[in-house]
């Protein structure tokens, strides 16, 4: 038992097996469709068996990706590309939002329609409920849009 632990100890370091610290990757156990969530239920990590090409266009971490939404099919046992998923929108296009807009010590809330979908962050059309015009806002994370003066 311990002379194979000493020759496995004397190959790492001469290059004959692989190093013990490999480098994981991100892999879906089973097919996620696009615009479902991903959950950490639906992920692996498994070894990296070939150099990339691109090293930052796939997952290394699977907390980057539970919560994300695909936006494209995402294969079981391959690697997930950066720019397959996307944040969950927080407003649906037709659904009712709350619109603030604040500046120093002024505050007005509104209630719009959002014209788009968003994630927090994202830039979207809303219409007033009350009077029809159509401005544009910034997705909060409490689901709320914030506008500004133009």
């Amino acid at each position: 038992m311990a002379s194979r632990l000493v020759l496995a100890a004397m190959a790492a370091v001469l290059g004959a097996v692989p190093a013990l610290a490999e480098t994981l990757v991100v892999v879906p156990n089973r097919v996620i469709y696009p615009g479902q969530t991903i959950t950490p239920d639906a992920l692996d990590l498994v070894p990296l068996r070939r150099k990339l090409s691109d090293p930052s266009g796939v997952l290394y971490d699977r907390e980057e990706a539970v919560g994300q939404v695909a936006s494209r099919t995402l294969l079981p046992g391959r690697m997930i590309p950066t720019g397959s998923m996307r944040q969950a929108y927080l407003v649906e296009p037709g659904k009712p939002v709350e619109v603030r807009f604040v500046q120093g010590g002024l505050q007005i809330s509104i209630t719009g329609v959002s014209l788009q979908s968003g994630a927090a962050g994202e830039m979207i059309r809303v219409r007033n409920a009350d009077t029809g015009v159509v401005f544009s806002g910034i997705v909060m994370a409490d689901g709320s849009v914030r506008v500004s003066a133009s």
